[in-house]
C-alpha cells in the first residue's frame, strides 16, 4: 500500500476511483483500519476518488509515542491531503473518525466541503471510562486487545446483527485484536481529551450526521445535540449500533451518496 511521510513516520493510505472526480476522505474509527469501509467503496468511488487512510496508531500508519491528541490526528489529515495535492475533500469519519472531521470542520473550513459525521458526538465518554481502559492495554498489551475484541461485539453491532452476519462481524472486531496497543491507548487519550461542545456552532460546512438507533456509545441523542449547534446539518438514524456503517451496509452508503451529491 502507498504511504505518505510525515516528520514521524508513514500515514498508510488508499487513493480509489476516477481520477479528477472530487475527493471523499473516510477516517476509521478507534480501534479499526481503512478497510472497516470496504463495503461502501463500491458505490462510493462511482462518483468520489476515495481517501481512505489508517489514523496514527493504526493498521500499518506510524505508532508514535502518546498520548495523542484530535488535533495531532486532524493535522495528519491536512498532511495527508497536502501531500498528495489535494486543496479541499468532503470527509466522512466514524466515530473517533467523527471527532477529526469536527476539528477539521471547525480549524481548517476552507478544506472542507461536506461534513458527514458517523457515531460520533462532541465529547465521548468520561476520564472514569477511558483512564482504566487506557492503563489496562498498556499493562497487558496483546492480550487486553484480544478481550476487547470479545467486548466490542455488543457495543458495535446490534444483537440481532451480530448472530445473523458473523461473516462481517468477524474481520472488523478482527482489525481491534491486531491494533497495537500502544496506539490505541493513545488514541484512546485523544478521544478521552476532546471535547467540542462550544465550538460546534463555528462548523460552516454543510453537515450530515448519522446514528444508530441502537448505538450505546455515541447515541442519538449526542447526535441531535451536534444537529441542534450546527447550523442546517441533517440527522439521519439507522437500526444499527456503533459501527453503522457496517451494519446498514447500502442503506447508509446510499444517504451518504444522497447528501454528497446534493
Amino acid at each position: 500500500m502507498p504511504a505518505v511521510r510525515l516528520a514521524d513516520g508513514d500515514l498508510n493510505y488508499l487513493l480509489e476511483g476516477p481520477a479528477g472526480a472530487p475527493v471523499l476522505v473516510l477516517s476509521n474509527s478507534l480501534g479499526t483500519d481503512l478497510h472497516m469501509w470496504d463495503a461502501q467503496i463500491e458505490a462510493f468511488t462511482q462518483h468520489f476518488q476515495v481517501l481512505r487512510y489508517d489514523t496514527r496508531g493504526h493498521g500499518a500508519s506510524l505508532v508514535t509515542d502518546g498520548p495523542y491528541s484530535i488535533e495531532q490526528n486532524g493535522r495528519d489529515v491536512l498532511a495527508l491531503l497536502d501531500a498528495l495535492g489535494i486543496a479541499k475533500a468532503h470527509f466522512c469519519g466514524l466515530s473517533m473518525g467523527g471527532l477529526i472531521g469536527q476539528w477539521l470542520g471547525i480549524n481548517a473550513p476552507e478544506r472542507i466541503e461536506r461534513l458527514v459525521l458517523c457515531n460520533t458526538a462532541a465529547k465521548i465518554g468520561t476520564p472514569e471510562v477511558w483512564n482504566p481502559r487506557i492503563e489496562m492495554v498498556l499493562a497487558e498489551g496483546e492480550q487486553a486487545m484480544r478481550g476487547l475484541r470479545d467486548a466490542s461485539i455488543s457495543r458495535w453491532f446490534t444483537a440481532d446483527f451480530a448472530e445473523a452476519e458473523p461473516g462481517k462481524v468477524e474481520p472488523i472486531v478482527g482489525m481491534l485484536a491486531q491494533t497495537s496497543p500502544e496506539g490505541y491507548a493513545a488514541n484512546c487519550a485523544a478521544v478521552r481529551d476532546a471535547d467540542y461542545r462550544e465550538q460546534l456552532g463555528s462548523i460552516t460546512a454543510p453537515t450530515l450526521i448519522v446514528c444508530g438507533s441502537g448505538d450505546p456509545v455515541t447515541t442519538v441523542e449526542d447526535g441531535r445535540f451536534m444537529q441542534a449547534r450546527i447550523a442546517g446539518a441533517e440527522l439521519v438514524a439507522f437500526h444499527a449500533a456503533h459501527l453503522s456503517n457496517v451494519q446498514a451496509g447500502d442503506e447508509f452508503s446510499q444517504r451518504v451518496l444522497d447528501f454528497l451529491r446534493s
